[in-house]
């Protein structure tokens, strides 16, 4: 039989409905995983108990006859973004040290009731602002892939979602939540040879949820493939009162409607992203991907998305002037770390504990949300970006008359060493060229893996959806991957 641990949300569910293995059996595997891979510092928390816990409710269930919940018998990781009732969140901060929620994200609580259990609390970058999962208080986390040439480079297996994204290729657990600011569930995705997808701004529900940058962060799942991303989205997805931008909508059957027939569709390439000093290799990639579509019964035109060339640097005014207003709760007096200097006074104790408790990035992005929102620079900056970010999604807007998904590379690059850009960070922000802007229009996307570069590192294709078709964007997943054939796997970690 196949190793318990090589398979993904679907295969696991389907087996323990079917008797092939108890759900305990597919815990006991994973947790022995968790135990092994510390090696990649993918997990800050382990929680082998909630994850047996439920585990051994859906076998009770089982045994007594009972239909067993979406997800029961599937452990999966949370990223350290959500709150946990009674287990340490801290986003991989300094400053939120020693903080245990007394509550539970709306996530992390639809996922429990869907039946699912929490192997534990996923390493990521700090405030989830990163794209390499080196902004970590807690250190990087490696990649469980290495590059051909016989080197033993450790490589970023993405961020922010890296802790993520490496558990998931890694097989510490068959599937992981995410969230995505700026391509923050698609990049890593990408990065590690997996699936990952963001769904329309909304869907998921971001109560409980560590805020970065409000108008843009969105929950979606990373799993093996793309009918377990379905899986664990419907699981995720679904209105919450408490939180405002919450879509008060039906959550669709996105599994049941999984289709790689793609006759009538039509598939739009954008020629914005056709950008100079882009890997030859990739460009290969996105030609075959259309080429996969094409096969489907899908139609390919070329469309214009002429506000592309801003979306960056839009991005990076308006998510570091939310994230200056979100963070500035942080300031020692109700949770967390407190640092207090001897005589000091309250602005010295507030000055002191941010000091200590953010990371350098958070620091410099705080510093550039304060700056575009200041009195003088308000109007310069954050007003002009706003202006842009609608042009972007009319862009988008008029692209839908001639298409119905848009297809493009997910990253810039394949995965890259740790270190190599740590000390450039518009290097690293531009690995967000290709996602940003689906972001920037809360639109759903999704990466899947299509191939390997000339190093043996994983390439994805990034399928991007109009609002509310998560389903088109599933459907033109399903018919790459089902092309694609992508079933590489990196070398054993332990």
């Amino acid at each position: 039989m196949t190793n318990i641990t090589d398979l993904g949300v679907k295969a696991i569910r389907d087996g323990v409905r079917e008797g092939t293995f108890s759900a305990r059996e597919v815990t006991e595997a994973f947790n022995a995983n968790v135990a092994a891979g510390k090696q990649l510092n993918a997990f800050l928390v382990e929680t082998p108990e909630h994850a047996l816990a439920a585990a051994d409710a859906a076998d009770k269930a089982r045994a007594a006859g009972e239909e067993l919940a979406p997800m029961a018998g599937v452990p999966i990781g949370m990223k350290d973004l959500f709150c946990t009732e009674g287990v340490a969140t801290t986003a991989a901060s300094h400053i939120l040290e020693g903080f245990t929620p007394q509550y539970e994200s709306t996530v992390s609580a639809n996922l429990w009731k869907a039946g699912a259990g929490m192997l534990g609390k996923l390493n990521m970058d700090q405030f989830a602002m990163g794209s390499s999962n080196e902004t970590s208080a807690f250190g990087n986390v490696i990649s469980p892939w290495r590059r051909n040439d016989g080197g033993n480079t450790d490589l970023a297996p993405g961020g922010s979602s890296g802790g993520s994204a490496s558990a998931v290729s890694g097989r510490l657990c068959p599937a992981a939540t995410g969230t995505d600011t700026g391509g923050s569930i698609r990049q890593p995705a990408a990065f590690v040879g997996i699936s990952g997808i963001k769904p329309t701004y909304g869907r998921c529900s971001r109560w409980g949820v560590v805020a970065f940058a409000s108008s843009l962060d969105q929950a979606g799942p990373m799993a093996h493939d793309v009918t377990d991303c379905a899986i664990m989205l419907q699981a995720m997805a679904g209105f919450d009162p408490k939180d405002a931008t919450s879509l008060d909508l039906p959550v669709p059957d996105w599994e049941s409607a999984l289709s790689s027939d793609l006759k009538g569709k039509r598939v739009g390439i954008p020629k914005e992203y056709r950008i100079d000093g882009t890997p030859a290799e990739i460009n290969e990639l996105w030609d075959k991907g259309a080429e996969w579509l094409k096969d489907a019964g899908a139609e390919i035109v070329e469309i214009s998305l002429p506000h592309t060339k801003y979306a960056l640097p839009a991005y990076y005014i308006i998510a570091p002037a939310e994230a200056s207003s979100n963070l500035a709760r942080y300031d020692g007096v109700r949770y967390g770390t407190r640092e207090l200097p001897d005589g000091a006074g309250l602005q010295d104790m507030y000055a002191a504990t941010r000091a200590e408790g953010f990371g350098p990035e958070v620091k410099r992005r705080i510093m550039i949300g304060t700056y575009v929102l200041s009195a003088g620079f308000y109007d310069a900056y954050y007003t002009q970006a706003q202006k842009v970010r609608t042009l972007i999604a009319r862009d988008f807007e008029a692209a839908w008359e001639h298409c119905d998904v848009i297809l493009a590379p997910t990253a810039p690059s394949a995965a890259f060493g740790l270190g190599e850009k740590a000390d450039d960070p518009l290097a690293m922000y531009l690995n967000d060229v290709f996602a940003v802007p689906a972001s920037l229009a809360g639109l759903p996307a999704m990466s899947v893996p299509g191939g390997l570069d000339g190093q043996g590192l994983p390439l994805g294709l990034q399928i991007v959806g109009k609002a509310l078709d998560e389903q088109s964007v599933l459907n033109a997943g399903l018919a790459i991957e089902q092309r694609a054939g992508f079933t590489a796997r990196p070398d054993k970690w332990w």
